[in-house]
C-alpha cells in the first residue's frame, strides 16, 4: 500500500514540473527572437540613420547670397577662393559678404562670376549690368573685375596690375595722390575727376 502511494505521489510531482517547464518555454524570449521593445528599437533606427559614410553639406555664411545670385556651387567656390586671395593680401580686411571685404580705407568688391563690373551681392541692383556709383566724399578706383571705395584718410597699398578707371567724387577741391614703391608722387587727382589709369606702377593710395 506504502508503495502505491509512493509511485502516485512521484507521478504528481512529475506532472506538475513538467506543466511548469512548458510553461516557461512558452513565455521565455528564445536566442534570436525580438521582443516588441526590440522591434521598436529597430524602428527607430531605421527612420534615423547615423553612419560615418552620412554626407554632411557644408554651408558658407553667405550662401543664401550666391544662391540668390544664382551661382552654381562651384562659382560659390571660385568667388571665395579669390576673396580668400585678398584677405591675404589686406592687414585688418574682413569679409561682410560673399564678395565684399571691409579694409582699412573703405571696401573692396570682387566680381562674382558673370558679373560684367564687381557689384555686391547683398547690395540692390547686384547683377554687375553696370558700375555701382560711387558715393559722395569717396574716391572709386576700377579694373575688370573688381572695385575699391575709399572713404577714409589715409596711406593703402594698391596690389593692382593693369588698366582700369577711377572716380574722385570727394569734396570739391581734394587731392587724391598716386604713389610709386618708394611713395613718391607718380600721379593725382584733384576732386571732382573721372579717368581711366593704368594700376600697374601705383603702390599706394592716399585719398585725402
Amino acid at each position: 500500500m506504502n508503495k502505491i502511494r509512493t509511485f502516485m505521489l512521484r507521478a504528481t510531482v512529475g506532472v506538475f514540473a513538467a506543466g511548469t517547464l512548458a510553461a516557461g518555454l512558452m513565455t521565455a524570449p528564445t536566442a534570436g527572437a525580438r521582443t516588441s521593445q526590440d522591434v521598436g528599437r529597430q524602428a527607430v533606427t531605421a527612420q534615423t540613420p547615423v553612419t560615418a559614410q552620412t554626407p554632411v553639406t557644408a554651408q558658407t555664411p553667405f550662401a543664401a547670397q550666391t544662391q540668390r545670385a544664382g551661382l552654381t556651387p562651384a562659382q560659390a567656390s571660385e568667388l571665395q577662393g579669390r576673396v580668400d586671395g585678398y584677405l591675404a593680401e589686406e592687414p585688418g580686411g574682413r569679409q561682410v559678404s560673399a564678395n565684399r571685404i571691409a579694409t582699412r580705407g573703405g571696401d573692396l568688391v570682387v566680381a562674382a562670376p558673370g558679373q560684367r563690373y564687381a557689384r555686391d551681392l547683398a547690395g540692390p541692383g547686384a547683377s554687375g549690368r553696370a558700375p555701382a556709383a560711387c558715393a559722395y566724399g569717396h574716391l572709386c578706383l576700377y579694373r575688370p573685375g573688381d572695385s575699391r571705395d575709399y572713404y577714409r584718410c589715409g596711406t593703402y597699398s594698391l596690389p593692382w596690375v593693369g588698366d582700369g578707371t577711377f572716380n574722385n567724387n570727394q569734396t570739391r577741391g581734394t587731392t587724391a595722390r598716386f604713389l610709386n614703391s618708394d611713395r613718391s608722387i607718380r600721379w593725382t587727382s584733384r576732386a571732382p575727376q573721372t579717368g581711366t589709369a593704368t594700376w600697374t606702377g601705383v603702390f599706394y593710395v592716399v585719398p585725402c
